[in-house]
C-alpha cells in the first residue's frame, strides 16, 4: 500500500460536515459533453458511472469516455464500476484520468484485495453495495478506503426513485465511520434530489451523487444551483 501522502490531494470533510456535490456524467448529452462538463464547473466532483451489462442489466460507457471527460475537465473524476472482477480494468481506468475508483463488494471475491490495488494505482479507494446487501459486507474495509458509497436505488438505470430506507443506511454508516474515527467521504447514488438532500447531510452524507436532478431541461448550471440551494443550512464544501 502506498504512503497516503502519496494518494491524490482531495481535502477531508470536517466537522461542520461538508457536502461535496458529484453530477453524474450518465444523465448529461454526450454530443455536448465538453459543454455539460463546463455547466458544471462549480461542483466538487464529476461522477463516471460505468456499467458493463453483466454486474447491472445495462451498458453505459467506459474508457473512452472517461479520457474524454478527463481531457475536457479539471474536476475530480469519481469512478463508480459497476461491472464484474473491476480488478480486471482497474489500471486501465487509472491511466484514463480516474481520480477516485469505486468496486461493489458482491462483483468481486477479494475486497480487499481490490481496494489495495487502487491504493497502489495512487488513487482513492472506495467501496460500495446494492440496497439488498446487509451494511455489514463493508464493514471489514471501512478503515481502508477513501469513499463508501450507499446506493439508494438498485443501479443499471439513471433517473430512478429514492430509496427511503437508504436514509437509515447513511445514519448505521455514518455511525461506524465516527467510531472509526475515519475521514472517508460517505456518498449516496440513486434518486438524490433538491428534495431529499438536506435529509441526506442531516443523515451523515459528505457527497451527493445527483444526474437527472442536476441535468434538467435548463442546464448543469441552473440544476446544480439548485441542488446547492437544497442544502442551505448544512455546510457545502
Amino acid at each position: 500500500m502506498i504512503p497516503e501522502t502519496q494518494l491524490p490531494s482531495e481535502p477531508q470533510p470536517g466537522p461542520p460536515r461538508a457536502v461535496k456535490l458529484a453530477p453524474s456524467l450518465l444523465a448529461c448529452d454526450f454530443t455536448r459533453l465538453g459543454e455539460e462538463l463546463r455547466s458544471i464547473q462549480g461542483a466538487d466532483w464529476a461522477h463516471v458511472d460505468v456499467m458493463d451489462g453483466q454486474f447491472v442489466p445495462n451498458i453505459s460507457f467506459g474508457l473512452p469516455i472517461l479520457a474524454a471527460a478527463r481531457r475536457a475537465s479539471g474536476l475530480y473524476m469519481d469512478v463508480h464500476l459497476m461491472i464484474d472482477s473491476p480488478e480486471r480494468y482497474l489500471r486501465d481506468f487509472a491511466e484514463a484520468g480516474a481520480d477516485g475508483l469505486t468496486v461493489h463488494v458482491e462483483a468481486t471475491r477479494h475486497i480487499h484485495r481490490a481496494v489495495q490495488m487502487i491504493r497502489e494505482l495512487g488513487k482513492h479507494a472506495g467501496v460500495t453495495l446494492n440496497p439488498g446487501t446487509p451494511l455489514e459486507a463493508v464493514r471489514p474495509v471501512l478503515a481502508d478506503v477513501d469513499t463508501v458509497l450507499v446506493m439508494s436505488v438498485n443501479p443499471g438505470f439513471g433517473g430512478q426513485k429514492f430509496l427511503p430506507q437508504s436514509l437509515e443506511r447513511v445514519r448505521t454508516l455514518r455511525r461506524w465511520l465516527d467510531d472509526l474515527g475515519s475521514a472517508a467521504t460517505l456518498q449516496v447514488d440513486g434518486g438524490v434530489s433538491a428534495a431529499n438532500a438536506r435529509a441526506l447531510a442531516d443523515a451523515g452524507a459528505t457527497c451527493l451523487v445527483a444526474g437527472s436532478a442536476v441535468f434538467g431541461a435548463d442546464g448543469g448550471a441552473a440544476g446544480l444551483e439548485r441542488l446547492s440551494a437544497s442544502l442551505s443550512g448544512a455546510a457545502r464544501k
